[in-house]
């Protein structure tokens, strides 16, 4: 596929994805919140995969980028998980 293609796609998916998380009520952001951390572990499976392949096909820039995809994908799913935590604790009755 062309790479122009692709970054189309890119920024296509990046504005509809703005307007579709702008329109979602605050009501509803821990939980859509919580389901994504969910799914983000997905981009862990699919980086650590990408990048054994470029491990075995000895790519040194495909070996750079796998490892920072991979570093990306763990600081976005904790940070995630850490960010739903604390707004889980907003909702706890005080004693």
């Amino acid at each position: 596929m062309h790479p122009l293609i692709l970054v189309a796609v890119f920024l296509v998916c990046t504005v509809v994805g703005y307007f579709i998380i702008s329109n979602v009520p605050s009501l509803l952001h821990t939980p859509l919140m919580s389901g994504m951390n969910a799914l983000s572990g997905v981009t862990i499976v699919g980086a650590l995969s990408a990048t054994g392949l470029a491990y075995a096909t000895d790519g040194v820039w495909a070996q750079v980028f796998g490892m920072l995809a991979i570093i990306l994908a763990a600081i976005n799913v904790f940070g995630g998980f850490g960010i739903t935590h604390r707004m889980l604790r907003m909702f706890n009755k005080k004693k």
